[in-house]
């Protein structure tokens, strides 16, 4: 368990790709960061947020039901800014922003449609390969799996996303390469807090292969 920050009210972890947040379909509670936590301190620990579970990076924890109130607040009236490094399928010529209405279409499957919740999401260009480019891309909406929804409907899937792409994984890829990287949010107690984790040993192997393409 990497821990990025904690104090007696907050717990900030770095969570590895493949591990749930909290139990899935099943209910099974063991092996979820959350579980780990809990068996790590002793004590019950407040789910803030959540992302997906082949995703890697961020999550934040509150240790007392206020401080939980207070972080969820700022998620509802989004007031939490979260930034992700994405390694995308083909070349996105230039930063986009991207407005499309997502829905869930069953069996937890997402997907852009009319009559789904407003989602929006910016995408900056860090950096252009020969088949893949890594984005910066902030989430102004919480829709589930709105990143890898939104970057499919526009043509450039996550590489090692099993679920939305052509091919899948899409690019051959042994993981989704997304990663939860920096979150600017208050702190329970009013101090502004900025939060980062920077991407992992297999983040940055997928890097350098892009980058020999």
């Amino acid at each position: 368990m990497k821990i990025v920050f904690e104090d007696a009210r907050l717990l900030a972890l770095d969570k590895p790709a493949g591990q749930l947040v909290i139990p899935g379909r099943d209910g099974r509670r063991e092996g979820t960061l959350q579980a780990e936590s809990e068996a790590r301190s002793g004590a019950k620990v407040f789910v803030v947020h959540r992302i997906d579970g082949e995703a890697s990076g961020l999550v934040l924890f509150a240790k007392d039901a206020e401080a939980h109130r207070a972080l969820c607040a700022q998620f509802a009236r989004r007031q939490v800014r979260k930034l992700y490094r994405a390694l995308v399928l083909g070349a996105l010529a230039e930063d986009l922003l991207i407005k499309a209405p997502i829905k869930e279409f069953g069996s937890g499957r997402m997907g852009v449609h009319p009559e789904g919740k407003p989602a929006q999401t910016t995408l900056r260009v860090l950096a252009r390969y020969k088949a893949a480019t890594l984005l910066e891309a902030e989430p102004h909406t919480g829709r589930r799996h709105q990143l890898r929804v939104h970057l499919y409907h526009a043509g450039h899937p996550i590489l090692g996303d099993a679920l939305y792409g052509k091919e899948r994984p899409v690019g051959g890829a042994p993981r989704l390469m997304l990663h939860a990287f920096k979150a600017q949010f208050l702190h329970p107690d009013g101090k502004p807090m900025t939060l980062e984790a920077p991407p992992g040993t297999d983040f940055e192997e997928a890097l350098r292969e892009a980058a020999e393409g």
